[in-house]
């Protein structure tokens, strides 16, 4: 099974993706995760990454599906991914259903969380304070929910064409909205 959870920034993606990788073991695979680890290498990539995200920006599709591409063995050794962060652009929807089509696998659910704006804002305030994230800034954060809003919300007409939507709200608990992707996932 592959699924896409989608949200704004700090919806609850990444705790979600953790408790369904350790309930199910499937594979997560987090571009932000990905793109921390490559900025943490030291690379030029990572230090071309970092410069795109401290700005607040998307890093380009390109270098984003080739992250992902890299995963889908290991994530099909385990019998699926919990795409977290990914795709964010149609032209990244497009490029991840050809990359599964030319293995024989799909998407098969995409979980929107849906959530308060300014909880949100809240929520990544404090988690900037206790954990540091630079991508957690709250001003930066703004510049990414104004980029996911602009280029990422698009996409739930895609996925809403395809039959593979479900909406839930992510303003619950952390239980209850698991209780609510394992209704989604049966």
């Amino acid at each position: 099974m592959n699924l896409i959870l989608f949200g704004p920034p700090a919806a609850g993606k990444g705790t979600q993706a953790k408790r369904l990788v350790a309930e199910r073991g499937m594979v997560q695979l987090s571009t932000g995760d990905m793109l921390r680890a490559a900025i943490s290498s030291g690379t030029e990539l990572g230090q071309r990454c970092k410069a795109i995200m401290d700005a607040g920006h998307l890093v380009p599709d390109p270098i984003v599906i080739a992250l992902i591409e890299l995963r889908l063995d290991e994530a099909e050794a385990a019998g699926g991914a919990i795409f977290d962060g990914f795709p964010r652009t149609l032209a990244q929807a497009e490029a991840l259903d050809e990359m599964l089509e030319r293995r024989g696998a799909r998407i098969d659910h995409v979980i929107r969380l849906k959530v308060d704006e300014e909880a949100l804002l809240a929520r990544v305030t404090q988690r900037f304070k206790e954990q540091g994230r630079p991508d957690d800034n709250p001003e930066t954060f703004v510049t990414r929910l104004e980029a996911y809003n602009n280029q990422t919300a698009p996409l739930l007409p895609y996925y809403e064409g395809q039959g593979k939507l479900a909406e839930i709200d992510g303003m619950g608990s952390v239980e209850a909205v698991a209780a609510e992707i394992d209704r989604v996932l049966g």
